[in-house]
C-alpha cells in the first residue's frame, strides 16, 4: 500500500489568541453541538467567510429593480474627464 493511502493528508495549523471569556463561549457552543473546539471554530469561520464572499457576489432584486439594473449596465457610460483619465491610465499590472 502506498504511504499516502495509509496516512491522511495533514492540514495546516491556524493559531489564534482569545480572551478566556471568548474561549469559554466558544467551548460552550462547541459542546452544545457535540463538536471539538477546533471543529466548531473551523466550521463557523468557514461559514462566515463564505457568507462574506457571497454577500459581495450575490444579490437579489425584484423584477422592476432588476430591469432598471440591467438597463444601467447596458447603457453606455456618460463621457467625463474622470472616465477618460481612467481609461487612459496604465494598468497596475503593466
Amino acid at each position: 500500500m502506498a504511504e499516502s493511502a495509509r496516512r491522511p493528508t495533514a492540514g495546516v495549523t491556524i493559531n489564534i489568541r482569545a480572551r478566556p471569556p471568548q474561549r469559554d463561549l466558544i467551548d460552550k457552543a462547541a459542546e452544545a453541538l457535540g463538536k471539538t473546539r477546533s471543529d466548531f471554530m473551523l466550521e463557523t469561520a468557514c461559514l462566515a467567510a463564505r457568507d462574506v464572499l457571497l454577500d459581495r457576489r450575490f444579490f437579489e432584486l425584484g423584477d422592476d429593480a432588476h430591469a432598471r439594473f440591467v438597463a444601467l449596465l447596458d447603457a453606455p457610460p456618460r463621457p467625463s474627464q474622470a472616465l477618460r483619465s481612467l481609461l487612459g491610465a496604465k494598468a497596475p499590472w503593466e
